[in-house]
Parts: C-alpha cells; structure tokens; sequence
C-alpha cells in the first residue's frame, strides 16, 4: 500500500487555514448574538421616557412595582418547578440504581456456627449468652400402643382381608 504523506509545511499551511476559518466564525457568531442581543433589547424594553410631573411619576412607579411583582411571581413559579424537577431526577436516579442492582450481594459461604458463636458474633463478646436449645425441651416418654403389635401379625392375611369390596366393608364396620 502506497500512501503519499503529507509535508511538513503543507499540514502546517492546512493546520494555520482551519484556525483561520474557525476564528472568522468563531467572530461572526459573536456579532450575530450582539445584533440579536439588541434586537431582543429593543423589542422587550422600549426607550425611557422620564416623566415630568410627580403625578406621573408616581404612575411610572407603580407600573414598575406591578411589572416587578409579576416578574418575580412567575420566578418563584419557575424556580419551585426547577426544583420539585431536580428532587424528581434525584429520586428517579436513585430508582435507576436499585433497579440496575448495582449493589450486588456477594454469595455466601456456609459457615459452621453454634448458636452461641452467633450470638457472641452478634451481640459482641461482652455479652454472654448461651443457648441451650435442647435444655429447654420436655421429656416425652414413648407409650408402645398394643393395637400396632397385634395387627403386625402375618401381612398377607390382612391384604387378603382388605381385598375386594368385602374388606372395605369390614374396615368401615370395624371402625364405627
């Protein structure tokens, strides 16, 4: 591949025409907002006309207090919208985290641990506690019913018994 390069002093010329042409922009975008800057002036704020007596003054003054009132009517308005506008992104980022799951739990490990490791772990080791869960417990005594070893008996005759209508019929007398 064959690419011709550049000179030197041709990118140098090329370098110092595009700063050229930037500034010459650059300049009349800024008289263009001046003019535009005067426009705007000369439309929203007409030329001031002193008045010449006190009555009329008087007038001016209160044209001006009732435009200034507006005026900072309509901020407040605006800077509470802006504000409750601000909370609301806030919040909405706030959301944006706690659905991306940004803060991920770790996996756990399992861990060996008696009750009374826990609890030490939990509450500090100033704390001593045990647990004995099993102190706690009431002694059940295991009463053999003799019902279970009479019908443990030979399990073939108790199929054949229940077999067919005949059984279930037995097992329903049996058990009224």
């Amino acid at each position: 591949m064959s690419e011709k390069r550049m000179s030197s002093s041709k990118k140098h010329s090329l370098k110092g025409m595009m700063l050229q042409v930037a500034k010459e922009l650059l300049e009349a975008e800024e008289t263009e907002k001046k003019e535009e800057r005067k426009r705007y002036m000369e439309e929203h704020c007409p030329t001031l006309s002193y008045p010449s007596s006190k009555q009329e003054l008087q007038e001016f003054c209160k044209e001006l207090h009732a435009k200034i009132e507006a005026v900072d009517e309509e901020r407040y308005i605006l800077e509470h919208k802006a504000i409750m506008v601000v909370n609301e992104v806030k919040d909405l980022n706030i959301k944006i985290v706690d659905l991306k799951g940004k803060f991920k739990k770790p996996p756990l490990k399992k861990v060996r641990m008696s009750a009374d490791a826990m609890l030490q772990a939990l509450l500090g080791s100033k704390h001593k506690v045990s647990m004995d869960l099993r102190a706690n417990l009431k002694q059940v005594k295991k009463e053999v019913k003799e019902e279970s070893a009479e019908q443990v008996g030979d399990w073939r005759k108790n199929i054949e018994d229940k077999a067919g209508m005949d059984g279930r019929k037995k097992m329903f007398e049996s058990e009224a």
